[in-house]
């Protein structure tokens, strides 16, 4: 195997998970992924760096190993509750009456001249739109002529010192951090398509710790925000409501789990370990049902509440795209339709060759993601071959940016 590759390392509260890519002309195909189980995280973010870097470091052996490859650099995901997202814009005047490279640095400058407090960072200004002389929805400017030009972006902030956790782990592990990349939008690279991001959707990433969310119309992002609720309280709650082991909970809510309570048979019931050695319940699946309905229902109503809030509700057109470990909870849909009153449908990951079969799954959503994110921004020189003698020696202009607030 020969070429160059692109790794998405996806931090998760849950699992730490890596796909490796390799970039062809016809594509992305995925050569390998590796999976291990999160101890270090909570609710998104790093509690413990050393049972995090010893997560990533078995992730990423399993990822090479399938792959076959040396892995130096990786894009990985961030989120949180401390993510803030919010849209901003800039106005210039055009000196030669054309667009020009410059000017579009410049007018995005002007745009992301904006107060952030001293422990932010910024992750990422995601252009919406250029408008020249009160000509709206203009995506390439470059090359037009006006006298005036306006850009509006969606920024995106997190917490400096959840960031450099992540690099900092990712550094541990052997790794160079070639970009830190919102969950929300990695996801939505794998799992969303053209047609959806033009006519409006709402993607939500329901991972173990949080669910991170993100609002698409006309082509780009126009709302992002990250709720530290996830499927991790489903199993919580279903450890209290049974009395049960919280591994045998998890367990119960993968094979029983349902988000609807009223898709249940009445005559359907579950085995359930008892806690401390005591004798296994027979229970009825209702019971189960009962317990994370108003869980799921909770989660999607906060974010439902965050969307008309945010005004963006009418956008949603094409409706609700669920993503992420949860989504594959029975009855997910059923439920989001419920409360959100739109079309909804699992997002999994596309757009893909190679391990297909393996990757097609919700959970890695974000991985794969990350894979495509990082090969559409490598175009210009930041890719690295397979191989590479230069492991640990590239530290990227990004980190460099964010250590300097400590030092």
């Amino acid at each position: 195997m020969a070429g160059e590759i692109i790794v998405g390392l996806d931090i998760g509260t849950t699992k730490i998970c890596a796909v490796v890519g390799e970039v062809h002309p016809d594509g992305i195909e995925i050569a390998g992924i590796g999976s291990h189980p999160s101890e270090g995280l909570r609710k998104g973010v790093v509690i413990n760096i050393e049972k995090t870097v010893n997560s990533i470091k078995e992730a990423i052996e399993e990822a090479e190993t399938m792959a076959g490859c040396e892995i130096s650099s990786v894009y990985t995901g961030i989120a949180g509750g401390h993510i803030k997202g919010f849209n901003s814009h800039g106005v210039i005047a055009l000196k030669e009456r054309e667009v020009t490279k410059i000017d579009i640095d410049r007018v995005i400058e002007a745009a992301s001249a904006v107060a952030i407090p001293m422990d932010r960072e910024v992750i990422h200004v995601l252009t919406q739109e250029y408008i020249i002389d009160e000509q709206d929805g203009i995506t390439d400017p470059l090359g037009m002529s006006g006298v005036r030009m306006e850009a509006k972006v969606h920024i995106v902030t997190g917490a400096v010192t959840s960031a450099q956790n992540i690099i900092k782990c990712a550094n541990r592990a052997g790794l160079d951090v070639c970009d830190i990349v919102l969950e929300s939008l990695a996801s939505s690279e794998a799992v969303l398509s053209e047609e959806e991001r033009n006519l409006g959707v709402a993607l939500l990433d329901f991972g173990g710790g949080t669910t991170d969310m993100a609002v698409f119309s006309r082509g780009s992002i126009k709302h992002t925000s990250v709720l530290t609720l996830g499927g991790d309280n489903l199993t919580y709650d279903i450890a209290i409501g049974l009395r049960t082991p919280r591994m045998e909970a998890e367990k119960t809510k993968i094979k029983y789990g349902c988000a609807l309570s009223s898709l249940i048979g009445k005559d359907e019931t579950i085995e359930v370990p008892g806690v401390g050695g005591r004798k296994p319940k027979i229970l009825s699946r209702q019971i189960l049902g009962e317990i994370i309905e108003p869980r799921v229902e909770e989660i999607f109503t906060l974010i439902h509440n965050d969307i008309h809030r945010s005004g963006y509700e009418d956008l949603i057109n094409s409706g609700v795209v669920i993503t992420g470990g949860s989504a594959e909870l029975y009855g997910i849909t059923e439920m989001a339709e419920q409360v959100f009153n739109v079309p909804s449908r699992i997002g999994y990951p596309e757009g893909i060759k190679g391990l297909v079969e393996v990757v097609n799954k919700p959970m890695y959503a974000t991985a794969v993601g990350l894979v495509l994110y990082g090969a559409k921004r490598t175009k210009g020189g930041r890719k690295f071959r397979i191989r590479d003698t230069n492991i640990f020696g590239r530290v990227t202009d990004r980190m460099k940016k964010w250590f300097r607030e400590v030092i």
